[in-house]
């Protein structure tokens, strides 16, 4: 199988790279950055994202995982670079699939949670509505962009994906005051935590790209959502840490910029179509996921 992966450098693609070279796949990368990408996997071929046509051309798969990091403040500057790196790039993906000689087979297209919008109570599957705001917004054009390449007879799988955990990304900048004994409830506690494990992430993808039953939008997320109480509690306890002292959200601002917003709000997010497909999840719940992570080895999935 010959993948090409848009976003191959960031913290899902990284990893979903690596992962493809060790199932024997040949790995084209189109990055922003070439030479950071040839460094990183030199087995694999990149190209610049001005040469986004050439890349295409005779892949069997394609994963879109590109966008510009949402964490910072959101400027009308940087507003409409989050909104171009997703749904403007994807409108050029597909535009490539379609003049491409030979079109791939499927395309994986990154979407997000942020498609619900924020809820204390609601319950969101891949039926719910969506919601409002900046990040709803940006996503429903974002999946729009994707849908059109079904018109090309392409299989199309958009997952929208949670919080993402593992070495890096949203957790990385949550533990500082965990680590310095200042850990606890973020914001009010009460707002939901979507979130999945990395390595889950990237086992989604690769079933999706290799299985043509699966088609059409998934929630990337654990089977367990947990409340923001609940995660502080937990990530105290693996890092043998205090976790009382409550985390403001004006802190939290402070380390995430607008981005915060995602964590301080939250919305409990299921995933009934992954579920349905009978997909095994390695970490389903919140303690191990955690322990995987923070203390390898020590965990079980």
């Amino acid at each position: 199988m010959e993948v090409l992966v848009t976003g191959g450098t960031g913290f899902i693609g990284a990893r979903l790279v690596t992962r493809l070279r060790e199932r024997g796949a040949q790995v084209r990368l189109v990055t922003r950055h070439p030479q950071r990408a040839q460094r990183l996997f030199p087995w694999a071929a990149v190209w610049p994202v001005t040469a986004l046509a050439q890349a295409v051309a005779g892949c069997s798969g394609v994963v879109n995982l590109a966008g510009e990091p949402i964490i910072g403040r959101w400027t009308p500057e940087r507003r409409r670079a989050i909104r171009e790196s997703r749904v403007g790039y994807t409108q050029q993906l597909v535009q490539a699939i379609a003049q491409a000689p030979v079109r791939p087979e499927v395309l994986v297209n990154a979407s997000a949670i942020g498609y619900y919008g924020a809820s204390e109570t609601a319950v969101f599957t891949e039926e719910s509505p969506p919601g409002e705001g900046f990040l709803a917004q940006v996503c429903r054009d974002w999946e729009q962009a994707a849908q059109a390449v079904q018109e090309l007879g392409v299989r199309l799988v958009i997952f929208r994906i949670g919080i993402v955990l593992g070495m890096g990304g949203a957790l990385a900048r949550i533990l500082p005051p965990f680590r310095a004994f200042l850990g606890g409830p973020i914001g009010s506690g009460r707002q939901w935590f979507a979130w999945i494990h990395q390595e889950d992430m990237v086992n989604l993808i690769l079933t999706a790209l290799t299985d043509p039953a699966w088609q059409g939008v998934y929630n990337a997320t654990a089977p367990q959502p947990v409340r923001m109480a609940e995660l502080c509690r937990t990530l105290g306890r693996v890092l043998q840490r205090p976790s009382w002292l409550p985390v403001p959200g004006v802190l939290l601002e402070l380390l995430l910029g607008d981005a915060a917003q995602v964590i301080l709000t939250g919305q409990q997010v299921l995933p009934q179509r992954v579920l349905a497909m009978g997909f095994a999840y390695q970490y389903p719940t919140l303690a191990p996921a955690l322990q995987s992570i923070l203390q390898p080895g020590a965990a079980s999935g």
